[in-house]
């Protein structure tokens, strides 16, 4: 199977020429103070007037929904306070991503604040699986627990809810993924998802339910004591923000309503006042050993907890046990937590290793199997592959060949050597725009022993026997539901600028936004912008060659430009070269020295620039063809034109390089204050040297030559050419002067 080339498609939200939205955003920058450019990011974001977008860019405790809209609310909080107050024993049950962590944790440690008699369980990937079983239940009925709270999970869990009635547990469900048709019976389930639910905000992670459930417990006990509500909200949040920010930023949710609320606190208390645990797998994470000498205070970002904070606490449950993330992040001894964090580091560099090993075998698999080619849902197995890896592999395949993906585990399967078809396998799923895969899997729910998810992310378990059925099967729906358009990346930037627009002022105005989404997020995504023509003065990489570094020109302004994850055979131009950029803004501070630099997502040979080289080529075939020009074209070559050309030849050859594009060479030849030298003159030195056996050289394919020359060569006299005289003979005008 080829990889999909997917089609990346540039599209601008907002152009500038509509007569009432440019008089809309010029009041928005008047009455606000703003430029005009930052006014459109608002603009763009729903904000149509000032008071609206001071409103969204002042955040508060006070602007946060009413707990009491999420259905079962009520109930949720009379159970829980019930069972603290009369010290029944309470169990958390999570999920062992970062959502579930944090979830755990937060509700845990609240908990043990009111006095409860409170523990907590996360099952592991190995053995148990994904979400509550019947065989945990059942434990924990032995142990004594009345109440398990589920926090990130529970919401498919009917069978599981109605034994742990049957043995005298009651059961909390909080939760946020998509709900089935019925519903656990359950004292309560808080889900925003549920279908009779009206709480106006759908997108909270598993941990911003909790953090509602919480707040919802504390609006109570207010009301108890008859002390002011918001103070109990300003409270919970102050105390459990930075968790709930850690969750949700995790879970990539849209970062609006109310999980920007959450983000914005959760940073701000995390810069303040830093959890011991946070602190210590910050620190573990991004500060290099022998280094960083500096005092100033770290800034906390999203990016930090996306790139720096998650991947850590999740490979505790990938291939661990997410308990020691909880452990961490419930630690106040600041040396104890320095440990649980290294090892979280440590057990994240063996994830990176077994995700490696795991995607090269995917990759031999699909590669090799050409029964797959016709696959529109790639479903591969494997008896060794460990259940918490295959999720984050899967996203990578479908990023790779630009189709959903499931991987399914039968890992600890096999009884005496053999297979046996009652075994189930554990499977993870990405899926792409345009396939909802918990849709796609409900479709498939006779040949599933379970499953659950989100739109583009599920878990299941399915028999062996049951895998080639459940494969033909999904394969059928994605047939009926995806179509072409599934190999196009559509990327929406806010609007063009030019360089000259972007100043410190616009980076800073930028910062306003914070927290910002991914680029393809609802509501808040991080602002992206188009710079069209832009020169590529000079190109440099990494020293892993993984990064690209870009030094750009347009008018007589200068900037950096950061290509993360492009090197040097995948940029698709070269320096000299003028090309169409879409990237993001951001203030590089370094050693305390502030600049503006962009981080380009994508960049392509400008439009004009092609067309220019287009129109050359054409030209030239023209010409070659026996067309005439003008002398004013300025085709015909002279002496001098020889000669520079054939001293680059001359010392390229000496330097071991005998293949040249001819853009390469022409930017070697024209990197002089004289004359430069057309692309239709340059083809026909090259093609006069090789007559004239000056050189030897080869057009290879497309404007790549090949060519060796002699360091012995004799003086040859230009005139000599047959190729320069009949070129001399279609210059129309200079036809006309030799005949008068």
């Amino acid at each position: 199977m080829r990889e999909k080339k997917s089609e990346k498609v540039w599209e601008c939200k907002y152009t500038f020429g509509d007569e009432v939205a440019d008089g809309k955003i010029k009041q928005i920058a008047q009455e606000m103070g703003i430029s005009e450019k930052f006014a459109v990011l608002l603009y763009n974001r729903g904000y149509r007037t000032s008071e609206q977008a001071e409103r969204f860019l002042k955040y508060q405790e006070s602007d946060f929904h009413d707990p009491y809209l999420l259905a079962d609310m009520e109930k949720a909080v009379c159970r829980i306070l019930s069972a603290v107050e009369n010290k029944e024993k309470i169990c958390i049950y999570g999920d062992y991503d970062v959502d579930g962590v944090t979830s755990v944790s937060m509700f845990y440690l609240y908990l043990k604040k009111l006095g409860a008699n409170v523990s907590f369980r996360i099952p592991k990937r190995e053995g148990e699986g994904y979400g509550v079983s019947c065989m945990a239940v059942e434990q924990l009925a032995k142990e004594g627990v009345n109440l398990i709270i589920t926090v990130d999970t529970g919401i498919t869990a009917n069978d599981e809810v109605l034994y742990g009635s049957s043995l005298g547990v009651d059961f909390v469900i909080t939760d946020h993924h998509e709900c089935r048709s019925e519903l656990p019976k359950a004292c309560a389930v808080v889900n925003p998802h549920r279908p009779d639910c009206e709480y106006p905000f759908k997108d909270l992670a598993g941990v911003g339910v909790v953090f509602k459930v919480i707040c919802a417990c504390e609006i109570r006990q207010c009301l108890d004591n008859g002390t002011p509500i918001l103070d109990g909200i300003k409270r919970v949040t102050y105390e459990y923000a930075d968790l709930a920010a850690v969750g949700t930023v995790a879970d990539v949710m849209p970062v609006i309503d109310e999980n920007r609320l959450i983000i914005s606190m959760g940073l701000s208390r995390m810069e303040k006042v830093c959890r011991p645990g946070l602190e210590a797998l910050i620190e573990a994470s991004f500060t290099k050993k022998s280094q960083d000498t500096s005092s100033k205070k770290r800034k906390i970002t999203s990016r930090m907890i996306g790139f720096g904070i998650a991947p850590r606490i999740n490979a505790a449950g990938r291939i661990s046990d997410a308990t020691i993330a909880v452990k961490l992040l419930l630690e106040e001894n600041r040396e104890k937590a320095a440990e649980y964090a290294e090892e979280l580091c440590e057990i994240n560099r063996k994830r990176q290793y077994e995700e490696n090993s795991v995607a090269a075998q995917a990759y031999d698999m699909i590669e090799n199997d050409p029964t797959i080619d016709d696959d529109l849902v790639i479903v591969l197995e494997s008896n060794d592959w460990q259940q918490g890896i295959i999720g984050i592999v899967s996203s990578r395949i479908t990023e790779k060949y630009g189709l959903p993906s499931i991987l399914v585990s039968f890992r600890g399967s096999m009884i005496g050597g053999e297979e046996h078809d009652m075994d189930d396998g554990k499977g993870s799923g990405r899926s792409v725009k345009g396939m909802n895969l918990v849709d796609a899997l409900t479709a498939c729910e006779d040949i599933l022993v379970k499953y659950g998810g989100h739109e583009l992310a599920a878990g299941l378990t399915v028999k062996r026997g049951c895998l080639p059925e459940f494969r033909q099967k999904i394969n059928e729906y994605a047939k009926e539901h995806l179509t072409e358009d599934i190999f196009r990346i559509y990327m929406e930037a806010d609007c063009e600028l030019d360089m000259r627009d972007l100043t410190m002022e616009l980076a800073q105005e930028v910062l306003l936004l914070e927290p910002c989404g991914t680029s393809n997020a609802t509501g808040n995504p991080t602002p992206a912008f188009i710079m069209r023509n832009v020169n590529v003065k000079r190109i440099t990489h990494t020293r892993d060659g993984n990064h690209t570094i870009l030094q750009l020109e347009q008018n007589g302004a200068f900037i950096t430009g950061m290509y993360y994850g492009v090197g040097a055979t995948e940029l698709g131009f070269e320096a000299g070269d003028s090309i169409d950029l879409f990237f993001n803004v951001e203030i590089n501070d370094y050693k305390n020295l502030c600049s503006v630099q962009i981080i380009v997502k994508d960049a392509r040979l400008a439009q004009d620039f092609v067309d220019v080289i287009n129109n050359e080529k054409r030209r030239y075939d023209e010409i070659r063809q026996g067309g005439e020009f003008l002398s004013a074209e300025r085709i015909i070559p002279d002496r001098n034109d020889f000669a520079r050309v054939y001293t680059m030849l001359r010392r390229e050859y000496r330097n071991g390089n005998g293949i040249l594009d001819l853009k390469g060479m022409m930017r070697l030849v024209n990197n002089t204050e004289e004359e430069q030298i057309n692309y239709t003159k340059f083809k026909y030195v090259l093609r006069i040297l090789n007559e004239l056996k000056i050189c030897d050289i080869e057009e290879l394919n497309n404007d790549i030559y090949s060519f060796s020359v002699s360091f012995n060569a004799t003086k040859t006299n230009i005139e000599k050419s047959s190729i320069l005289r009949k070129l001399k003979s279609q210059c129309s005008d200079r036809v006309h002067k030799d005949a008068q």
